[in-house]
């Protein structure tokens, strides 16, 4: 399947039949709103800076490969960055601003939101979008001033409003998009030591796959001692869940690929350690098919509900292991899990893909209610069809997409 042509035109058209479900998703006030399982716009959701930075990015994409209304769209989204959603005080992005227009100042500033600015930046550059370059200086400004640490090659993650405290928490999943946005950059500005500030998350990566049998911890303290215990009280919180992430597994084992392909370097054998994990730990353990959301450290299923984002990261990540290594064993499993994802996840009725299924694999909305954006899915349909580099908005925008 995963080397017809026919399967990539379906994959293309998969694309072009997700892009029309956010033509509302631009917010009267600017940002992308959030979106309802029929794609309607919840005015009263606050409006959030990773789902607007994950819109800009998206239908920069979009138009790029010649989208209908992908310009109205990531204009709209990219005006919530460059105004609503940036602190005119003391510089960065609010995490959120609520229904009534004030910006979420208790909530501080995160490593997280900021990665998804520099990749929304990135591609809106590509894209020709008017301030995008300016906004992309602005974003990797302060990424480097507030968030990156020379010192641990990482990432820090929160800190407060005005910069002066820094939350002693340190995670994973902020240097994994950080990873992904950095790639980016490399690309868009054409400076390879974007690269090597990866390169230096990814060594890390590595590590603690060694170290902990490629189950990834998450949550560290602020000398990255490993917190295992965190959030178990609270197992399905969406960006600090309890244990180890199956999906994460396999988005690391993309990027790692992807970061050998951009660096000419082999990317040895842990893409393949994470990938073979994720699987094990992951994937129809319980008797239905479908990756449960987390497993505690022995790879037992604590949160068992399927999500979106985990079946798309685990598509991509298998064609991206196939070509790296042309074992059969990758494509099969890409073949499986795209005829998973057409059966359960794709909304034939209201358009775009359930964001969460329930261990019986029925649309549930208790983690992830509603269709907030398109990031994952639409990743997953253009991801097998592009070269492993460049980063993902320049392989549009130089025709290397294969539709």
């Amino acid at each position: 399947m995963i080397d017809r042509a026919a399967h990539r035109s379906l994959l293309e058209q998969e694309y072009r039949a997700l892009l029309p479900f956010g033509s509302r998703i631009v917010h009267p006030d600017g940002g992308a709103a959030y979106l309802d399982s029929a794609g309607a716009p919840d005015l009263e959701r606050p409006v959030y800076t990773w789902i607007t930075a994950r819109t800009v990015h998206v239908y920069s994409l979009g138009l790029l490969s010649g989208a209908p209304e992908a310009r109205r769209i990531a204009e709209g989204a990219l005006a919530g960055l460059t105004d609503r959603l940036h602190d005119p005080v003391h510089g960065g992005w609010f995490h959120a601003v609520g229904a009534d227009g004030a910006p979420f100042v208790e909530e501080g500033k995160s490593a997280y939101d900021h990665a998804f600015v520099m990749l929304a930046a990135s591609s809106a550059t590509r894209a020709g979008l008017p301030e995008a370059q300016r906004l992309l200086q602005e974003a990797t400004t302060v990424f480097l001033e507030r968030f990156w640490s020379s010192e641990s090659g990482r990432s820090v993650d929160h800190w407060d409003r005005t910069w002066t405290h820094l939350d002693p928490y340190r995670g994973l999943n902020a240097n994994m998009h950080a990873v992904e946005a950095m790639l980016a950059v490399a690309d868009t500005l054409g400076e390879p030591v974007w690269r090597e500030r990866a390169r230096r998350v990814v060594e890390f990566v590595s590590d603690l796959a060694a170290e902990h049998d490629a189950r990834l911890p998450e949550h560290f303290d602020e000398n990255w001692c490993v917190r295992l215990d965190l959030n178990r009280d609270h197992p399905d919180d969406p960006f600090k869940p309890f244990g180890a992430t199956v999906g994460h597994g396999f988005e690391w084992a993309r990027l790692l690929v992807e970061l050998a392909a951009a660096s000419g370097i082999d990317p040895g054998k842990t893409p393949v350690v994470l990938f073979d994990r994720a699987v094990a730990d992951g994937w129809h353990v319980d008797g239905a098919p479908g990756f449960v959301y987390t497993t505690d450290w022995e790879g037992r299923p604590v949160v068992r509900d399927r999500m979106h984002w985990v079946a798309a990261e685990a598509l991509s990540a298998a064609s991206a292991l196939y070509r790296v290594t042309g074992e059969p064993r990758f494509a099969k499993h890409y073949g499986t899990w795209w005829e998973y994802i057409c059966a359960y996840f794709v909304d034939r009725d209201h358009g775009s893909w359930h964001h969460q299924l329930d261990p019986s694999n029925r649309p549930a909305s208790d983690v992830w209610p509603g269709k907030p954006d398109l990031y994952h899915a639409v990743q997953a349909t253009l991801l097998p069809r592009a070269p492993l580099t460049p980063s993902l908005a320049t392989a549009v925008a130089e025709g290397k997409v294969i539709g």
